[in-house]
């Protein structure tokens, strides 16, 4: 509203009714994937056990996977059903720290090393299929992860997505499942034949910290905000996207930079140029 007073209808998400359930089922799905992964770690270094497999690479998985827990699990998920700061912290942890440590356990680069040759040929050519290009590239990681922002907080789609169990699953789904493909397109150690030039994936990470701050700071002094909660919930909401989300911009930014490598042309040539 024009004078910075949200407009805003007292509502708190629906309460578990899955009980035992709603702990059970994301518990077991959370040791299957570290599970799985460990399988594999092991399954390539006994293909290759000169080569191996960073442990770095495990931990960052293992990392996520704790993150995913911390998400989805009491007390941040018990207070997320009640309060809509407990939402944007499972926002955060789900949407952008977790899917960072994730793809930077590198999980498809472990799988094309573990996989028997014909199943890894099949991932290979999945991998340069074109919906394949399509998913990796940042532009399409950004509309997922960011550009569903405003649609999400500023029309009444929260509320009707939330007021259900399996809505609020899927918007879990959504945001772990975009967070991923923007922070693989980004700075992902794992092979990605569609992957622009750094310049290209700054812009875009650039795009992406200015959306988050400016849906952060209209949702704090409650312009166009259509989430049902009280007005305290909503400015604290916004002041965790608003921190939490540059703070896990900047490490995106610094997992850019880590896995970086210059051109061999470009380091060519300024090794062959004379000194000035």
């Amino acid at each position: 509203m024009a004078d910075g007073t949200p407009h805003l209808h007292t509502h708190t998400h629906h309460a578990g009714s899955g009980g035992a359930w709603e702990v059970l089922l994301p518990l077991l799905a959370l040791l299957a994937c570290a599970g799985g992964y460990l399988l594999l770690v092991r399954r390539a270094r006994r293909r290759n056990p000169v080569r191996g497999w960073n442990p770095w690479r495990t931990a960052g998985f293992c990392a996520g996977l704790l993150l995913l827990a911390a998400a989805l699990l009491p007390p941040v998920a018990a207070f997320a059903h009640r309060d809509f700061r407990g939402h944007m912290a499972q926002h955060m942890l789900i949407g952008m720290y977790a899917p960072l440590a994730l793809v930077l356990g590198a999980p498809m680069t472990l799988a094309l090393r573990a996989l028997p040759a014909p199943h890894a040929r099949r991932l290979t050519a999945f991998l340069h299929s074109g919906p394949a290009r399509l998913l990796a590239h940042p532009v399409t990681g950004l509309l997922l992860s960011t550009g569903s922002l405003a649609p999400l907080y500023f029309t009444p789609l929260y509320d009707a997505v939330t007021a259900r169990p399996a809505g609020h699953w899927l918007l879990h789904a959504h945001f772990l499942l975009a967070g991923c493909l923007f922070a693989h397109a980004v700075a992902g150690p794992d092979p990605a034949p569609a992957r622009p030039g750094v310049r290209a994936r700054l812009v875009c990470l650039g795009c992406a910290i200015a959306v988050h701050a400016s849906v952060a700071q209209l949702m704090y002094g409650g312009f166009w905000v259509a989430v049902g909660a009280p007005v305290p919930q909503v400015r604290g909401a916004a002041e965790i996207m608003y921190y939490g989300g540059d703070i896990a911009e900047l490490l995106l930014a610094a997992a850019l930079v880590a896995t970086w490598r210059p051109a061999r042309g470009a380091v060519t040539r300024n090794a062959v140029r004379p000194a000035q």
